[in-house]
């Protein structure tokens, strides 16, 4: 094989497989190829994935060990992304009786989906999350996604018990925007033990639904590192959690106008 075609089939596999650790030593032998040259080819990918700000590579040692790659994107990049969603996102025919905003083309654009879970993910990075929590269903595919980046499970919470979800455990909770009492359950064998959970979702208005969540995962044992939603609104402005972080916010909504801004990332 010859070098050009070992740094592409190496960058693709550790781009297509975030935080995933792939064994040089395996490779070597699958590939016929020494693993110092191996080593040589990632210093390569390294700089310039680096260089690009598109992720970084990390290399570890031991029988977890390997090369991992991070995803990134560069800062403008990011930037111009979400100003232009917010642009598509303001469009006064998009407003839903409720002061809703209508979402599920954006939410079902694969190619959306997958750069706000590369946002979310690069967001709560070095936290230690295990496990991606979120509400059926319009929540699903953004966990999705970024569970995806962060190569971590994700776990579902349902708005009612299904037996293939085996033992469960519930809450009740009122909802922010009907003011009716909601029930929510995640089954026991969804969440590892000592979890580190990241909760995301697609909308928060009065923050009750993310609330529910904390609660409910402390009941088993789980620590939140934290809240991530596709779109919040300005008002209320004392949410229902002390800490969440939104890629767009909506600061009104009327039926002849919608005006969504994008979040200023780190």
């Amino acid at each position: 094989m010859q070098r050009s075609e070992r740094l592409i089939r190496l960058t693709q596999l550790l781009v297509e497989r975030p935080r995933q650790a792939l064994s040089l030593a395996q490779l070597s032998e699958a590939w016929g190829i020494a693993k110092s040259s191996l080593s040589e080819d990632v210093a390569v990918i390294r700089k310039t994935l680096t260089e690009a700000e598109r992720g970084t590579v990390e290399t570890s040692v031991g029988a977890q060990g390997g090369v991992r790659f991070h995803s990134g994107m560069p800062p403008a990049e990011s930037q111009a992304f979400l100003e232009g969603l917010a642009k598509k996102l303001s469009q006064p025919d998009r407003v839903l009786p409720g002061d809703f905003v209508y979402l599920s083309d954006v939410l079902g654009d694969p190619d959306v989906l997958d750069t706000v879970g590369r946002l979310v993910s690069m967001q709560f990075a070095n936290r230690g999350i295990n496990v991606v929590v979120t509400v059926e269903t319009k929540g699903i595919t953004l966990a999705t996604s970024t569970a995806r980046h962060l190569n971590v499970p994700i776990a579902i919470v349902r708005r009612e018990q299904r037996v293939t979800e085996g033992p469960t455990i519930s809450t009740h909770y009122v909802s922010g925007s009907t003011r009716r009492i909601q029930t929510m359950s995640l089954g026991k064998r969804t969440i590892p033990a000592d979890a580190r959970a990241l909760i995301v979702d697609d909308f928060m208005r009065a923050g009750a639904t993310a609330r529910a969540v904390e609660d409910l995962l402390k009941e088993f044992s789980a620590t939140v590192v934290g809240t991530a939603v596709f779109m919040a609104t300005s008002q209320p402005a004392a949410k229902m959690v002390s800490e969440y972080f939104a890629l767009l916010r909506v600061h009104e909504v009327s039926e002849q106008r919608v005006h969504v801004e994008p979040a200023a990332l780190n």
